[in-house]
């Protein structure tokens, strides 16, 4: 039995096939703006592909995109059936990946933490004598 799990390499060949088509300006829809494709997500019996993407713009630039990805799936699909060897190509559903947005909200939080933090101890060492210097530069007398 070969390595790995099925689903996933089908995924990952997706993945690089999309993109491929893509970046060599394959697909003539001037709504498809500059997409990142970051995952692609295949059932087990491999009938269903969920491919995740993030976009550059607002939320009106993302419909756009959204609309024109939905346009393109049949040429999208016939491409993937010509380039991969596969019984049957599964159906391709495009889905703004919301996972990216997240992470840089938890990031974000993190980040304004960090500050609060921060100027606890500040306002609160504020009272203490400074610190003695490093005394590690003195080590070096050319031993």
């Amino acid at each position: 039995m070969a390595q790995g799990y099925r689903p996933d390499r089908v995924g990952d060949q997706i993945r690089q096939e999309l993109s491929e088509i893509l970046s060599r300006g394959e697909v003539h829809d001037p709504g498809i703006g500059f997409i990142t494709l970051t995952r692609v997500k295949v059932s087990g019996d491999l009938q269903l592909a969920r491919v995740f993407y993030t976009s550059l713009g607002d939320q009106k630039a993302r419909k756009e995109t959204s609309r024109a990805l939905q346009r393109a799936t049949g040429f999208f699909r016939r491409q993937i059936g010509a380039r991969l060897q596969l019984r049957r190509v599964p159906e391709i559903e495009f889905r703004f990946d919301e996972s990216i947005a997240n992470q840089d909200r938890i990031e974000q939080i993190l980040r304004d933490i960090h500050e609060e933090d921060a100027q606890r101890a500040s306002e609160s060492g504020s009272g203490s004598p400074p610190a003695a210097p490093d005394s590690r530069a003195d080590d070096n007398n050319g031993d």
